[in-house]
């Protein structure tokens, strides 16, 4: 075999070389077999990590956007409230009725029509109290029993904790979206036990909730996404005194 030969053998099998391993880059920076490529790696992860992570990640943001329902005491609640440390806002549905909530510090307001307050037998006084209440925010006592209840749904902590919870033995779900956003899927108890979809992009924010038992389900979003927090002002506001009426 000439010289020149093997020169040109050797020119083609250098070129095929390359090319193959070029193609092997390009898939690989597509993704190619590897559903975490390019991602924020929680996705290869054990479990007990990946819920580390993303408790650690929803703890640290400073705000978010809380949406869908919750069931709790025999009793399910539709939220769509923007939390974060400092207080929070938004509506709650529930029994048909819709108020909406205010906290800003220790300062808690809620908002509602004149029906939410319609409870007594006395339609007089009933409708009278109603009437002084309807569409006005009342700043709730913080020694009144509903004080408690209501603000957790304005506490980001409170309610993120109790909400992220997963029961029974850990495992790894499946790979998908949530809002575009590319996730991993983890699960309680194979499912049975709750269902949680972490970000695969940048910090492993917890992106939807499915709670154990059918107990409701969830989207965060606006991870970090600040927003004002204002107490309403004195004309918009009636303070109830001492304790709000049973509602």
């Amino acid at each position: 075999m000439t010289a020149l030969a093997l020169d040109r053998r050797t020119r083609r099998t250098l070129l095929v070389g390359a090319l193959c391993t070029g193609l092997a880059a390009g898939l690989a920076a597509c993704g190619g077999d590897d559903p975490d490529a390019g991602t924020n790696g929680v996705g290869k992860l054990e479990p007990a990590e990946i819920q580390s992570r993303t408790v650690k990640a929803a703890r640290g943001a400073d705000a978010v956007h809380v949406a869908g329902s919750v069931v709790s005491s025999g009793k399910t609640y539709k939220l769509d409230m923007r939390l974060k440390d400092e207080g929070g806002s938004g509506s709650v549905t529930t029994g048909g009725s819709t108020f909406r909530l205010l906290r800003v510090g220790e300062h808690l307001f809620l908002k509602a029509d004149a029906d939410f307050w319609t409870h007594s037998d006395d339609a007089d006084q009933d409708g009278a109290a109603a009437d002084k209440l309807d569409g006005k925010y009342v700043k709730v006592p913080a020694g009144d029993p509903a004080y408690k209840r209501l603000s957790t749904f304005t506490d980001k902590g409170v309610l993120l904790d109790g909400l992220l919870t997963l029961h029974g033995t850990l495992d790894k779900g499946d790979h998908g979206s949530s809002g575009g956003v590319r996730t991993i899927g983890l699960t309680g108890d194979e499912g049975a036990g709750g269902t949680l979809d972490v970000s695969l992009e940048g910090a492993a924010y917890p992106m939807r909730l499915e709670r154990a038992g059918g107990a409701g389900t969830l989207q965060l979003t606006d991870w970090g996404r600040d927003f004002t927090l204002t107490e309403p002002e004195s004309t918009d506001t009636v303070d109830y005194g001492k304790a709000l009426p049973e509602s």
